[in-house]
């Protein structure tokens, strides 16, 4: 078995030469330093079924070093999952074997490339397989030795070894070299089992390229109880390749004219030139059946009055603790502020589904991809908006692995008062608005959050729910039915002679301000948007229209990309329409949260004197 394992190392590197070639671009030298690492996870290690890729009980495996695609491509050639001409067409427009992996292949579950993402993802599926699945398949990652660097691997290093993640292994491939100069530990291996066992995992250093002592190390790692496992493999940046093993300058390009004479010195390696004979062992058949497409529904609808003050935040941790009693897929995470998120309520009710991701909002949102993965779980994550603005990057790719996961972002806004202007989150939306195929929800009061929640779940990809930090009157009733997509006219007269449109606190003061114009003569419409992404451009034009297209947008939020931009967007080539949008439009400070409304110019007053400009003009 071992001379066969040498052979497939062997081939996976003539299929990664080859391919690059053809496509032009790629990186087969970080594929060739990997190829005995997947030679031996793919035929002796991990337990998997060739024909169903994404089978629950399988073993996942996480390429994080995402531009060695070629060799991940590949081992499933070698296993009889791809054609042999298929990788021909590595990085071809019509070809789903594209330069980095994404999930458009069915042997994918998600997309890498932005380095030092993997083991965040890793995390997840382990942690989902040990305590909500409770099954026996394992997770492995493989890194790059310059990924590592990034401080998202040491949070997801911490929160494997707190969690105790024994199905886990991940596997350094430390070829030495990154792609403008050498690594900065270089092949300090000392360093690297060093540091991994301070943060608490069982450390194996060995020779990348032999068979047997990775064969041990896997064993080893399946044996290990109590604590993941990282293997630490010494390897050289285009082993087997003359001229250019272990060379500076070779990262991330084909071999070009070399390449006929590397593949024929590596042919010469391979002792059995059949087809490959190694096959996957069978995973163990324990991972529960998921019936997909099920509706999910709040356990009991929301139970408020009107005019009741109740933060949004506060609703949103009621209607995740009803979402969980109704579906036990249902789970949730935080970044330690429970108890201000008031994801605290599901924690308290469902301990065994929570997961505590501590100041690590990064590593979190990886962890809540990962549980997501293969529909295993319906993850929802909290923690402040403001937060989000560091997990930008993990949520991108998460769009681009097709991730289904929830972000409740709180305490969004000045009206978060005298923390400051580093904890209001003034850019949430235009963050989440930039995703690809996001949902964002901005619900107003608390019936329109539990329902945003509802929603949320029942909507496949990435969703964001903004929450506030202030107690809000409920405007509601609790039987009001939400649809994403479709906004509410909350108030609305015969007279009206123009369109104000909030959200959140917002259409609080959009409220006030109508009361108080009313009493001046003036009526005005106003519509709560309810989600930001997708917009309801048919009821803003429409009610735009009747009030003869003088309209005020204001919002809790930075101009640049929120809700005003949103509308501006509507109402671009809508002619007669004249738009006057308010938002906090400078650096705000500390202070009691009516006085910042106010003095950023959101406030009911600034509403009421822009519709009475508008008016005149």
């Amino acid at each position: 078995m071992v001379q066969e394992l040498k052979d497939l190392a062997n081939k996976l590197r003539i299929h990664s030469i080859r391919m690059t070639n053809a496509a032009k671009s790629g990186h087969p030298t970080s594929c060739c330093s990997a190829a005995e690492i997947m030679s031996v996870l793919f035929f002796h290690t991990m337990r998997y079924d060739p024909r169903a890729p994404r089978d629950p009980n399988s073993d996942r495996f996480v390429l994080s070093k995402g531009h060695a695609g070629p060799v991940l491509y590949a081992a499933w050639v070698e296993a009889g999952h791809i054609k042999p001409e298929e990788i021909l067409k590595l990085r071809q427009l019509d070809s789903d074997l594209e330069g980095h992996p994404t999930p458009r292949l069915d042997f994918v579950d998600v997309a890498t490339g932005s380095l030092g993402q993997g083991l965040s993802v890793a995390c997840g599926m382990a942690y989902t397989s040990k305590h909500f699945d409770k099954s026996s398949y394992r997770v492995y990652c493989l890194l790059g030795d310059g990924e590592s660097a990034e401080g998202s691997v040491w949070e997801a290093l911490h929160f494997a070894s707190h969690y105790k993640l024994d199905n886990l292994t991940a596997i350094f491939d430390i070829n030495r070299l990154g792609q403008s100069e050498a690594t900065s530990l270089g092949h300090q291996i000392d360093v690297y089992k060093h540091r991994l066992e301070a943060f608490g995992w069982n450390a194996i250093v060995v020779d990348g390229h032999d068979i047997e002592q990775l064969c041990k190390a896997f064993h080893t790692a399946r044996e290990t109880t109590g604590q993941p496992t990282a293997i630490i493999a010494k390897t050289f940046k285009g082993k087997g390749i003359q001229g250019v093993e272990d060379q500076l300058d070779w990262h991330g390009k084909p071999l070009g004219d070399k390449a006929d004479a590397a593949i024929a010195a590596i042919m010469g390696q391979i002792k059995n030139q059949g087809p490959n004979k190694l096959m996957p062992s069978t995973p163990v058949k324990d991972a529960a059946v998921i019936e997909g497409h099920e509706k999910l529904a709040l356990s009991k609808p929301p139970g408020y009055k009107i005019g009741e003050k109740v933060a949004t935040r506060l609703a949103y941790g009621t209607a995740l603790q009803k979402l969980g009693e109704a579906n036990k897929r249902v789970v949730a995470m935080d970044g330690d502020v429970k108890n201000s998120t008031y994801s605290q309520k599901f924690h308290d009710a469902f301990p065994e589904r929570f997961i505590e991701c501590f100041i690590s909002e990064q590593n979190m949102v990886g962890v809540a991809i990962g549980c997501g993965t293969r529909g295993r779980t319906i993850p929802f994550c909290s923690t402040f908006a403001t937060f989000y603005s560091r997990t930008f990057d993990q949520l991108r790719m998460g769009a681009i692995s097709m991730a289904n996961i929830k972000c409740c972002g709180s305490h969004a806004g000045v009206s978060i008062g005298e923390d400051g202007p580093s904890q209001m989150g003034l850019e949430d939306i235009a963050l989440f608005r930039t995703l690809p195929g996001s949902t964002v929800f901005y619900p107003s009061d608390a019936v329109s959050t539990e329902r945003a929640v509802e929603l949320a779940a029942n909507k496949q990809g990435i969703c964001f729910i903004r929450t506030g930090r202030p107690a809000q009157p409920v405007i509601y009733k609790n039987d009001e039915v939400f649809e994403i997509g479709k906004a509410k006219i909350v108030m609305q007269s015969a007279n009206d002679k123009a369109l104000v449109i909030g959200a959140g606190i917002t259409l609080t003061e959009a409220l006030k301000a109508a009361d108080h114009l009313q009493q001046t003569g003036v009526h005005v419409c106003v519509v709560d948007p309810f989600t930001i992404k997708p917009l309801d451009a048919h009821t803003l034009i429409e009610q735009a229209r009747r009030v003869g297209g003088k309209v005020v947008s204001v919002e809790d939020h930075y101009a640049e990309g929120g809700l005003g931009e949103a509308v501006a967007a509507v109402f671009g080539e809508v002619p007669g329409v004249t738009l006057k949008r308010l938002a906090v439009t400078t650096l705000p400070r500390s202070g009691p949260p009516d006085a910042l409304v106010e003095k950023y110019g959101i406030s009911a007053t600034h509403i009421a004197a822009a519709v009475k400009e508008l008016l005149i003009q």
